[in-house]
């Protein structure tokens, strides 16, 4: 009975947050069209904070909200999470285009070859938590064959469903690997977004070291090691050096 009564309670809350998370939506998406900018901004990261719910579009209006008050960086910084989080999303791809014209570092991007590049955008065509539902699915199928071919009195039927089960364990097992390789590639891959007007990114994790190169405001680079206060980041032009980690902000946090 206790535990009924905890599972009720956790249910009332969580409509209960999702009402008032429409009602502050609702005023932010009307603070908006009044072009009360920074007041809707308010209001959408309150529903994130306080009601601890996300959506791609939560994300896209205060990247929107910043965009139209020339913020540059968290402007970028959301357009990317609403992506994240809807990656076939055109209006906020198109979006995130503009912002990102704003910016004043043009980094050129290294295309990249070979097997494990081919490898990767094959895997990257759904989610990890796709493939895994698509393994559920064949396993699901390899099960019905089985069945098909257990019960099936029929020589030519028996060959079909065996056949047919060897063909759907391959796509299986294909599907399990994909999932297990996107999910290892979303970790490896850290991306953030430059906050600071202008920041050095050193040879060493130290201020004493000798400058790397310079970054403004909303260029994204990817975090690739992390030692005390220090960040080693990449650029999608190969350039590596060392960051201090309250100049950026990671997306994936």
């Amino acid at each position: 009975m206790r535990k009924l009564v905890y599972i009720l309670v956790l249910i009332t809350n969580f409509i209960f947050a999702q009402d008032n998370a429409k009602t502050q939506f609702d005023a932010a998406n009307e603070l908006y069209r009044n072009e009360k900018y920074t007041e809707a901004i308010e209001k959408y990261e309150s529903i994130i904070k306080k009601d601890k719910l996300e959506s791609p579009e939560l994300y896209f209006n205060i990247g929107n909200c910043y965009y139209k008050l020339g913020k540059i960086a968290p402007s970028i910084y959301n357009f990317e999470k609403a992506l994240l989080l809807n990656p076939d999303d055109e209006a906020i791809q198109t979006n995130l285009n503009f912002a990102q014209k704003m910016a004043i570092d043009d980094i050129k991007v290294m295309p990249k070859v070979g097997f494990s590049n081919f490898l990767n955008k094959t895997t990257a065509i759904f989610a990890y938590d796709s493939w895994a539902w698509i393994a559920v699915g064949f396993s699901t199928l390899f099960l019905l064959f089985f069945i098909g071919y257990y019960f099936s009195s029929k020589t030519i039927l028996k060959r079909i469903f065996f056949l047919g089960m060897f063909v759907l364990l391959g796509f299986m097992v294909i599907s399990v690997v994909f999932a297990f390789l996107q999910k290892q590639l979303d970790k490896k891959i850290r991306p953030a977004i430059v906050f600071e007007e202008l920041v050095n990114v050193k040879t060493e994790p130290k201020t004493t070291a000798e400058n790397a190169f310079m970054l403004h405001e909303g260029t994204k680079v990817f975090v690739k090691e992390t030692l005390d206060n220090w960040k080693r980041i990449e650029l999608t032009d190969k350039s590596e050096g060392w960051i201090k980690k309250e100049a950026i902000k990671e997306l994936k946090e």
